[in-house]
């Protein structure tokens, strides 16, 4: 992928937009939009049963650091009575993402911001796939990274740095994040006073705010 060029991946069934500036989106990330759709009262699968309905019928989600924004565009082609509000620090990433946005005709809110700071909105639902990869893991493929903005993929303190900054920081009933298994008992540690595990499903953690 050279300095100005864009490819499409395929991400939930549908192509987005990739170029240097954002992160190629993987088949593990999928996994939040399944926990979003659970939470919504979806089938997210063909025979599964979804559970009964958690969030409201026209809830506000944010969907934080959202790179190409597939998983706040598929969340609103999944659920269009959501509103849904996406941030980035990143500037050139939000213009990836507007331009999907576009592409599927998703009225999103794109807001440059780190973490949530500058969202006004009380979220229901807070959903993240923040850098968490940590510079040291030994089966890293370093090299295979390289076409990827590195401010995407790595975060300090054992790649959990933005992870732990946003627990500290949101407050919405229910919080979604993405990070590799071996992060989640140290998440699952540091947020437990604040937020109860409901869920694992693959890299995704389920909370919800405790009461």
């Amino acid at each position: 992928m050279n300095a100005n060029s864009e490819n499409k991946t395929n991400f939930y069934g549908r192509d987005f937009l990739i170029t240097k500036d954002v992160l190629i989106p993987r088949p593990e990330t999928e996994q939040l939009i399944d926990a979003v759709l659970n939470l919504a009262g979806k089938p997210y699968l063909p025979g599964v049963k979804p559970s009964k309905r958690k969030l409201p019928e026209n809830p506000t989600i944010i969907d934080v650091g959202t790179g190409s924004g597939c998983i706040a565009i598929t969340l609103k082609k999944e659920l269009p009575d959501a509103t849904i509000i996406a941030t980035d620090i990143s500037e050139s990433a939000l213009k990836v993402a507007q331009k999907n946005a576009v592409l599927h005709d998703t009225p999103i809110s794109f807001i440059i911001s780190h973490l949530c700071q500058k969202v006004k909105e009380e979220p229901d639902l807070v959903i993240a796939n923040l850098p968490y990869v940590d510079k040291t893991w030994e089966w890293l493929d370093l090299e295979s990274l390289k076409k990827e903005p590195s401010i995407a993929l790595f975060a300090e303190d054992g790649g959990l740095k933005l992870i732990k900054e946003l627990i500290d920081t949101t407050n919405a009933k229910f919080l979604i994040l993405e990070a590799d298994p071996c992060q989640h008992e140290a998440i699952i540690k540091y947020a437990k006073n604040k937020y109860t595990l409901t869920n694992i499903r693959g890299f995704a953690l389920e909370f919800v705010l405790k009461s």
